[in-house]
């Protein structure tokens, strides 16, 4: 297992725009944690390809998992993919609140990337209720899919 402490630590959360990384200090082999990006999985890879071209190596780690790394005192900076931001918040995609919270409660800086432009903002409730064709709740259990969320500006503030 890669003894983490030893280096600083990014979070990565959404589907990052190309040329975004370029804003991030990332020095080569360094390690980055990447956000998988329920429910297409499109966040851990297009952000962990886009961190190997630029020389970091990216550990994927599933959505919920954050919490644990920011009470290991694993993350130093998140970074969070946007939509569009103002002096009220920021659009981004869905996962990016709950990693804001966190980052303020821990005391982690926050850094909003330009995004991937989506194309929409609600997904197909069948992509949390089947994973690969196998049917992953039981029938006739609806299914909720934002794929973007505000977060205020209470919790994007840089420490």
């Amino acid at each position: 297992m890669q003894d983490y402490k030893l280096k600083s630590i990014y979070l990565f959360q959404g589907v990052v725009g190309e040329g975004s990384l370029k804003t991030v200090k990332l020095f080569a082999n360094e390690h980055a944690f990447v956000c998988e990006g329920r429910p297409s999985l499109e966040a851990g890879r297009k952000t962990s390809a886009m961190l190997l071209k630029s020389g970091i190596t990216p550990t994927v780690i599933s959505d919920n998992m954050a919490g644990f790394l920011f009470l290991r005192g694993l993350v130093k900076e998140v970074s969070i993919a946007c939509q569009y931001a103002d002096n009220k918040g920021a659009l981004c995609d869905t996962g990016a609140l709950i990693l804001a919270v966190l980052a303020s409660k821990h005391k982690v800086p926050v850094k909003l990337l330009a995004a991937e432009r989506r194309t929409r903002f609600l997904g197909d409730p069948r992509e949390i209720l089947s994973f690969q064709g196998l049917q992953t709740a039981p029938k006739d259990t609806n299914g909720y899919v934002p794929l973007v969320e505000w977060v205020p500006a209470k919790y994007l503030k840089n420490i």
